[in-house]
């Protein structure tokens, strides 16, 4: 491997744990609209584009559109179960600032949920790319997001690396022909 000259990051529990705060927002929406959510059924969904995530849950066509705009409008008074990747976040930073390798969030997270998070945590600077779900149209395991990357990033895959936590991101990782590393929060 040669010198790398990207770190292209995932957002959702890759370099944010957000995995509750979601799931207290998508439950309370959910409910506004008389289904039920569980942490387990959750779980199974974690990581899968909106659409495919209502499919999975048998949500109604008519339901999805006034349930994701609930779930984005309540979504920040969950931040308090937000957890930042410490460990994760230093690092990019020395890259970013020591060394300069060029950052990347590569998320199919939405603009304003991922741009709030980035907000509350006072973290958007150490990026200079930030790809969300409106910036593609297909979501993970398609490569889509980090081929998009690359080329806004100027690199090959081979002086690029990923870090992702879900098997669906890794995958995508792996079809961009990028090397990744899988990340536990």
């Amino acid at each position: 491997m040669g010198r790398i000259k990207a770190i292209i990051t995932d957002f959702d529990g890759t370099l944010v744990n957000t995995l509750m705060a979601n799931y207290f927002a998508y439950r309370e929406a959910f409910e506004s609209y008389n289904y039920q959510l569980t942490l387990d059924e959750y779980k199974q969904c974690y990581g899968l584009r909106f659409d495919k995530f209502c499919d999975k849950m048998n949500i109604k066509q008519d339901d999805r559109k006034p349930i994701k705009e609930l779930k984005k409008k309540i979504y920040p008074t969950y931040f308090s179960h937000l957890s930042l990747n410490l460990n994760l976040l230093n690092f990019i930073k020395a890259a970013h600032i020591v060394y300069g390798i060029k950052t990347c969030i590569a998320s199919t997270a939405t603009r304003e949920n991922l741009y709030n998070v980035l907000k509350y945590f006072n973290i958007e600077e150490y990026f200079d790319i930030i790809i969300t779900g409106e910036n593609v149209s297909k979501g993970k395991p398609n490569p889509e997001v980090y081929l998009k990357a690359m080329n806004l990033l100027e690199c090959e895959p081979e002086e690029a690396i990923v870090f992702e936590d879900s098997e669906v991101g890794c995958e995508a990782a792996e079809n961009a022909g990028l090397n990744y590393i899988k990340v536990k929060i």
